[in-house]
């Protein structure tokens, strides 16, 4: 059989013995398969998220845990990595940027950090493939754009699907101009998910919930992340617009760092994003996983 990457496709270039022999048909293994179907239809990475964030009727909210790269520091992030993967509905790998113009103070100071210790896309990408790490969730990396701009990308497309990368989110990158990563990304099946705010205006709204692919990120306030507030009233109202736009399951995020927080917004979307307080977790040394559990609403 050929060698596969982690989502269950041939790596390219590679060739198996039956096809060595002169017969051509690949070697079909799906890379992942849909419970409860008897056909074993193929999920692309893009879908698995979209599976693992829906929820049905009456379920708990599912969560999008977020971590920098690298974060405490190179040693220390890939336990916390596997062990959030374990425990959140999916994970957010933030990308280290020198001006990370959307985040708080916190994450800022983690991606400083990061960058200090020498952490990259590329060192991301050559990390996971050499450690293989056990990732039982979906991953996203969140990056800005210069970075993927930088690696290619074709190359980044490729080499994602490689070490078992879901998608991405790139709060810089306007819808008007997303094509041509759309594209690159699209031919491997991988997500590019797009971002809502408050102040999103209807058709675009409309058009932003129809291009998303995985879900649909709902800011619930505009501005950088981190800030701690509780939910705010309007955010009710809005965040039934952006659910009636979506097909798609809808996550709220920045700010949230409490129970309350997320029993507030699960009446109102399929998920929600945790990032500066588990950043902050990390930052005290403490455990990110249990934290995470301490989120979800007592049943």
């Amino acid at each position: 059989m050929s060698p596969r990457d982690r989502n269950g496709n041939a790596r390219p270039g590679s060739v198996s013995p039956r096809e060595r022999e002169g017969d051509a048909r690949p070697e079909s293994l799906p890379p992942l398969e849909r419970k409860g179907d008897a056909r074993l239809e193929p999920v692309s990475p893009r879908d698995r998220i979209r599976d693992a964030l829906t929820r049905s009727q009456g379920e708990q909210a599912a969560i999008v845990a977020y971590l920098t790269a690298g974060y405490p520091d190179p040693e220390r992030f890939f336990p916390a990595l596997e062990d959030l993967a374990r425990v959140a509905d999916a994970v957010e790998i933030g990308v280290p940027f020198s001006d990370p113009m959307a985040d708080g103070v916190t994450i800022q100071r983690s991606s400083e950090q990061a960058i200090g210790h020498g952490v990259s896309l590329r060192w991301i990408f050559d990390e996971l493939a050499r450690r293989e790490p056990d990732l039982a969730s979906p991953i996203l990396l969140m990056s800005y754009l210069n970075p993927l701009l930088v690696f290619g990308y074709d190359a980044l497309a490729e080499r994602s699907v490689e070490c078992g990368i879901s998608g991405f989110i790139v709060p810089d990158l306007p819808y008007e101009e997303s094509g041509p990563l759309r594209a690159a990304l699209s031919q491997r099946g991988l997500a590019l998910v797009q971002m809502v705010t408050p102040v999103t205006p209807p058709e675009r709204l409309e058009a932003l919930c129809a291009a998303s692919e995985g879900f649909v990120y709902a800011v619930t306030r505009t501005g950088i992340t981190g800030r701690a507030v509780s939910l705010p009233p309007e955010a009710t109202e809005y965040l039934a617009q952006v659910k009636a736009a979506s097909g798609l399951p809808v996550c709220a995020g920045f700010g949230v760092r409490e129970r309350a927080q997320v029993e507030a917004i699960e009446k109102h979307a399929d998920g929600v994003v945790v990032g500066t307080a588990l950043v902050e977790v990390l930052e005290r040394g403490d455990d990110p996983a249990e934290f995470v559990r301490s989120l979800r609403p007592a049943r």
